[in-house]
């Protein structure tokens, strides 16, 4: 669903995650490590997660679903029973907010499915 090459900077960015996560796990089995550390090292983590995950939003979904979109535009030969559906998403698709691109995602699979059935048929 999300092609390989939008994903490959969160994919790194989270293995650093896991590093800072493991980094964590073993300074909490150290008795001797200052419980400042151990937070500053929690806050970094939490940080990571949180640019991850608009990087996912913003980057990732949102290209991907501009891609899909445009696809189904193509697509669809004028008659496909979702013409008005899909202008729609083409025009809502600029403004868009980072928490509605899921429901589109899913909202364009709809889109895509349909369109297999008719052209299998």
């Amino acid at each position: 669903m999300l092609p390989s090459d939008l994903t490959g900077d969160i994919k790194n960015r989270l293995k650093t995650i896991k590093g800072q996560v493991e980094g964590i796990i073993h300074m909490l089995e150290d008795e001797s490590k200052d419980p400042g550390q151990i937070l500053i090292q929690f806050k970094s983590v939490d940080k990571g997660l949180q640019k991850a995950r608009h990087l996912l939003l913003d980057e990732v979904f949102r290209k991907a679903l501009a891609i899909r979109i445009v696809q189904t535009v193509e697509s669809c030969p004028g008659n496909c029973g979702n013409e008005e559906k899909i202008e729609k998403l083409l025009k809502e698709f600029p403004d868009l907010g980072l928490e509605e691109l899921t429901d589109k995602m899913k909202e364009i699979a709809v889109f895509e499915d349909h369109l297999k059935e008719i052209k299998g048929s």
